[in-house]
């Protein structure tokens, strides 16, 4: 798979929470560090995603936004 983002982060679908319209998934990229993404059911589907399946996290952003706790 070729792409432009530069941020791929590889894990393992851990869960997936289909609606009619999207679909919450989330994958375990390091212990205890998931990444939750919602996408349309229909993209779920096509990728064909599975529990315990390889994923892999593409992040394509504009702009990351960072706050510390005072």
């Amino acid at each position: 798979m070729k792409i432009s983002a530069r941020n791929n982060i590889p894990g393992k679908v851990t869960n997936i929470k289909l609606g009619p319209v999207s679909a919450e998934v989330t994958i375990n990229v390091a212990p205890g560090i998931d990444i939750v993404s919602v996408i349309s059911t229909t993209s779920a589907e096509v990728l064909k995603l599975k529990v315990g399946a390889p994923a892999i996290a593409v992040i394509k952003a504009s702009s990351v936004m960072v706050g510390v706790e005072h």
